[in-house]
């Protein structure tokens, strides 16, 4: 047992030093240079690292760490900070508007994939990645519908390389149709992109505000997980009703379950909005967050493989672009008509 974990700390330490290194550079980059902020000069700095001379293996476990772990603990203590009245801030049209977001999405996705000649497993990964948490729902929607590895590797980095020129992209179109407006930035950012690394990364990029509240917009996305693989099950093996019901109690028992830092985030919040965490310990949690935060963005920047941008094919990479801008669009769309 002793033994596992240093080795697993002995696999997790370079890469995440690295990130350190980077994030540490940044926060002090960023006090030179605020309007672009510690945030932003993490992501561009571990893209250049990463890509230059930082790629090598022995880095990556420490950078996936980085991202996933780090980043997830940094959501939980974010809880720590916001009541259930920031939490209400985005109302039941905001929920609604969600829904919306992802069945068009889920719809539009499938009808795509089948115009471009892509096959029924590879669409249904496509569209429960990009509809609610990238790289996660294609991992839990993969075994309900009996898709391959090399289907599921490929979806993994289509939705990827997508979110990572999305996370890019809708901060400059919020500020130009909306000119940063909280909600409708926040609804963009989170409605749309693909990872929660990526929502934390662009909010991020426009302020603390929208950085929170697109996070609460993603995690609204999160918890209809469990609806859309089941729903996907169904409509794979609706003629065999056996079958259904062995995969979907196989996805309950391993694959469908509420990420935990979801959970841990509500019961923050819950307990900040009970006044039972004092304004001093949340400020702590919130500066404890910042600093993991940044460190998560440094990692997501390392991991960014530009060559990957580069060689997607011709299908492929149109499949992406068309999700992409029907997201965009029916993001505008929805909440013009709702927000």
């Amino acid at each position: 047992m002793g033994r596992n974990i240093m080795t697993k700390i002995k696999d997790i330490l370079p890469g995440l030093l690295v990130a350190i290194m980077v994030a540490i550079i940044s926060m002090f980059l960023g006090k030179f240079v605020p309007s672009l902020g510690a945030a932003s000069i993490a992501i561009f700095l571990g893209m250049f690292v990463g890509n230059i001379f930082l790629n090598q293996k022995v880095f990556q476990s420490g950078y996936k760490y980085s991202e996933s772990d780090l980043l997830s603990y940094s959501i939980v203590l974010l809880g720590a900070t916001l009541s259930i009245s920031t939490i209400s801030e985005i109302g039941f049209s905001g929920v609604v508007f969600i829904i919306l977001q992802m069945t068009v999405t889920i719809i539009g996705t499938i009808y795509i994939g089948k115009k471009l000649g892509f096959g029924e497993n590879f669409r249904f990964l496509m569209a429960s990645g990009n509809a609610v948490c990238g790289s996660s729902a294609i991992a839990a929607t993969a075994p309900v519908i009996d898709a391959k590895d090399d289907e599921k590797g490929i979806a993994i980095t289509i939705v990827n390389v997508t979110g990572i020129i999305l996370m890019f992209v809708l901060p400059a179109i919020a500020k130009f149709i909306y000119n940063n407006d909280l909600l409708h930035t926040s609804g963009m950012i989170g409605g749309i992109l693909q990872s929660v690394g990526q929502v934390v990364a662009s909010g991020a990029m426009v302020n603390e505000g929208v950085k929170d509240l697109s996070t609460i917009f993603k995690i609204v996305r999160i918890i209809f997980l469990v609806f859309v693989v089941f729903s996907f099950g169904h409509i794979k093996n609706k003629n065999n009703k056996e079958i259904i019901n062995e995969e979907i109690e196989e996805v309950e028992e391993k694959k469908i379950k509420v990420p935990w830092y979801v959970i841990g985030f509500f019961i923050m919040c819950g307990l900040f909005s009970a006044h039972i965490i004092p304004d001093s310990l949340s400020a702590m949690c919130k500066e404890i967050s910042h600093v993991l935060e940044i460190i998560a963005l440094a990692a997501i920047g390392l991991r960014v493989n530009i060559k990957d941008l580069i060689k997607q094919g011709k299908n492929a990479s149109l499949y992406g672009l068309f999700v992409g801008l029907l997201q965009i669009v029916s993001a505008i769309v929805l909440m013009a008509v709702l927000l």
